[in-house]
């Protein structure tokens, strides 16, 4: 009513019957006394009165609704642990790559995620039984390190979803239907670049102009994989004249036999493809460089570590950090089916300049301030 109006006290048998209510609850609240029976009741009276309108009703259910769901997803992945199995050859530094990439998205190997390791050790018929092995761990994905893992993973399951790296023609070796449609359980990235064997001449032939003649060290035997490989490189090696001897090395056992048959003096460089097979013989591979004094260029910087020449490649630890970016999608719901395969956009140019001295070669500068790594 109007300031310094007092309403008399008889006025209160005129109030409505809800007014009581909230009299009620407001003497409560003035009072240390415990609630009467008849007090809680009158309570009850005036929220039903409040909460009458629909309107209110339903502004109040969703707004409740809102607010839970925002706590019940922290929880729910607050109490998650991710499995991830890993199907590889050994655990080399481009592995680094990998969990790298893991950490930077947040998975903690023991916090948030759990890391199972599987390597073949250089022997390719391991992986079949290694990728069932993984598949009863029932992880919630696969990573497989090139074309062979990825093709055991596969056939091992085809609801777990399977994302690899560093593989080879992925849509001619079936791990794919297409690099923009992958489709089924696999994804990942691709280490084949089209120009990846005229590069590789380019680079020889930067170091050794008068190169005419090449050995090629490859398997065969990993099929399909590198037949196509080196259909690549007797593509590109013909449209500049250059001729190419075909070194088979099917086993670990080979490398004596294949090497006592190749004559340095019928070649002038060596071309050593980068299967698991020469991986682990990369020493054995750049000694019988260094000794015939045979200029190489390889397909991991491992290889010019162990004294090779030079190698030009993908960046493995790129590849493998951008691998981690897949998982990520996968684990947050993405289907490997929809994510494109993608190839690599980062290359890695390692030179050894010692090896080039007990060579008698001579590096170009050009070249130099072109590596991104020069080993002295």
């Amino acid at each position: 009513m109007f300031a310094g109006f007092h309403e008399p006290s008889n006025m209160a048998l005129e109030r409505p019957a809800g007014s009581h209510a909230l009299a009620a609850a407001a003497q409560r609240r003035r009072s240390p006394h415990k609630q009467t029976s008849s007090e809680r009741g009158a309570r009850t009276c005036w929220r039903k009165h409040r909460l009458r309108s629909p309107r209110l009703m339903r502004a109040a259910v969703l707004v409740m609704a809102v607010l839970a769901v925002p706590v019940a997803s922290f929880a729910q992945a607050a109490s998650k642990m991710y499995r991830i199995a890993v199907l590889g050859n050994e655990n080399s530094p481009a592995w680094d790559g990998f969990r790298q990439g893991l950490r930077d998205l947040g998975y903690v190997d023991g916090r948030n995620v759990t890391i199972d390791w599987r390597w073949s050790e250089g022997k390719i018929d391991r992986f079949p039984a290694l990728a069932l092995e993984v598949v009863a761990l029932k992880p919630d994905i696969i990573v497989a390190a090139g074309t062979p893992a990825g093709r055991a993973a596969k056939e091992a399951t085809s609801v777990i979803p399977i994302v690899f790296s560093g593989a080879s023609f992925p849509d001619k070796t079936g791990l794919v239907q297409s690099l923009a449609r992958p489709g089924g359980n696999v994804t990942g990235l691709s280490n084949f670049a089209a120009e990846l064997a005229g590069k590789k001449l380019q680079l020889l032939k930067e170091v050794a102009p008068k190169i005419s003649r090449v050995a090629v060290v490859w398997n065969p035997a990993n099929h399909p994989v590198e037949p196509l490989g080196f259909q690549e490189w007797l593509t590109a090696a013909q449209a500049v004249g250059v001729e190419t001897e075909s070194v088979e090395v099917r086993g670990p056992n080979d490398f004596s036999a294949a090497f006592a048959a190749l004559s340095p003096s019928r070649v002038h460089a060596l071309v050593v493809h980068g299967n698991i097979i020469n991986f682990r013989g990369r020493q054995l591979i750049a000694d019988f460089a260094l000794k015939n004094r045979l200029p190489g260029i390889f397909e991991d910087r491992l290889f010019v570590e162990a004294g090779g020449l030079m190698s030009y490649a993908p960046n493995l630890a790129d590849l493998w950090r951008r691998a981690a970016t897949y998982v990520d999608k996968i684990l947050k719901g993405a289907k490997p089916a929809d994510l494109p395969v993608e190839q690599p956009t980062k290359f890695e140019l390692v030179i050894n300049s010692k090896t080039a001295n007990a060579l008698g070669l001579t590096i170009p500068p050009s070249l130099l301030l072109r590596a991104d790594r020069v080993i002295e």
